[in-house]
């Protein structure tokens, strides 16, 4: 069976409990806005002219290059589509069945944990890598189409070595170096601020302040820069954060609060706005995903 791909869609949500892998070809797309989600995702490039915006950081993402997103982090791509098709698969892991396909001695989640030392977002593969994690994705990718015998642990299989080898990979000592940038320096120090104080009050008079050029400036540069407004970008960050709190079990209320929203209908219709639904409703369906994850689980068998 060949492997045909698929166009870009809005689409940044998982469909499925577990994971989604896309194999994606377009040659018209130039840009991916502002997001983040509550999976974890890995990202192999194929072709094209790419630039990853990851927070304040900026990767130049060449072809064979892996990027490694936690569900914490705001990020956007940009392509320069004139230049070469934009090919790439993207693999999305919810953190339940990651951590059901791990064990006590390996972590699979270690290589995608945002929180530890070393944890990079780029990993620049060594030819025999990259090799070898392009073939998984591409049996992994026809695996999961197919209905034949053992198509329901096959694409388990090829996706634990897939992550094992990804680890591996992350967690070795000598990796070549990748091409990282960062934002201008009043860029980075507004994002910088927002992410420590996102739950307080923040104007853009605040932080022209705290960054020592005028708000005009700030708002410019941001603009330029990232794509959307100071203003934009402080709403989905906190939206980022009060979504992770919800999943979470925390109270719509106490989430309001704790991630800088004056007053209960303001957050309402921010997430709304943002995600199509309401916290409570969100909260509902994050219930419902965790029961049928775990009834779809096999029951552990006590082992004589």
């Amino acid at each position: 069976m060949s492997i045909q791909p698929r166009h870009f869609n809005d689409k940044q949500q998982m469909s499925r409990p577990d994971f989604e892998l896309q194999y994606k070809r377009d040659t018209g797309l130039k840009h991916v806005e502002l997001h983040h989600h509550d999976f974890y995702e890995i990202y192999y490039l194929i072709s094209g002219d790419v630039t990853y915006t990851i927070e304040s950081r900026l990767y130049k993402v060449l072809p064979g290059d892996l990027m490694l997103l936690s569900p914490r982090e705001l990020h956007q791509v940009n392509i320069q589509a004139e230049r070469s098709v934009y090919e790439r698969y993207v693999l999305w892991l919810s953190p339940q069945f990651l951590k059901q396909l791990s064990t006590p001695q390996t972590d699979l989640h270690q290589a995608l944990d945002s929180t530890r030392s070393g944890y990079v977002n780029q990993l620049r593969l060594r030819p025999q890598d990259r090799q070898k994690l392009l073939s998984l994705l591409e049996q992994l990718y026809q695996a999961d189409q197919e209905t034949a015998f053992g198509a329901d642990v096959l694409p388990k299989s090829l996706l634990t070595q897939f992550l094992v080898t990804v680890n591996r990979v992350a967690l070795g000592e000598d990796l070549p170096l990748a091409d990282l940038r960062r934002s201008s320096p009043a860029v980075t120090q507004t994002m910088e601020y927002i992410q420590r104080h996102y739950a307080e009050p923040i104007s853009l008079d605040l932080l022209s302040e705290k960054c020592f050029i005028s708000k005009y400036h700030l708002s410019h540069e941001f603009q330029r820069q990232v794509g959307i407004s100071v203003y934009r970008y402080l709403q989905k960050k906190r939206l980022q954060i009060a979504r992770q709190l919800l999943s979470q079990g925390s109270r719509p209320q106490e989430v309001a609060a704790l991630c800088g929203f004056g007053d209960y209908a303001g957050f309402y219709r921010a997430f709304r706005g943002e995600y199509g639904t309401s916290p409570r409703a969100f909260c509902a369906s994050i219930q419902g995903q965790t029961s049928r994850f775990t009834k779809s689980q096999p029951e552990e068998r006590t082992r004589i």
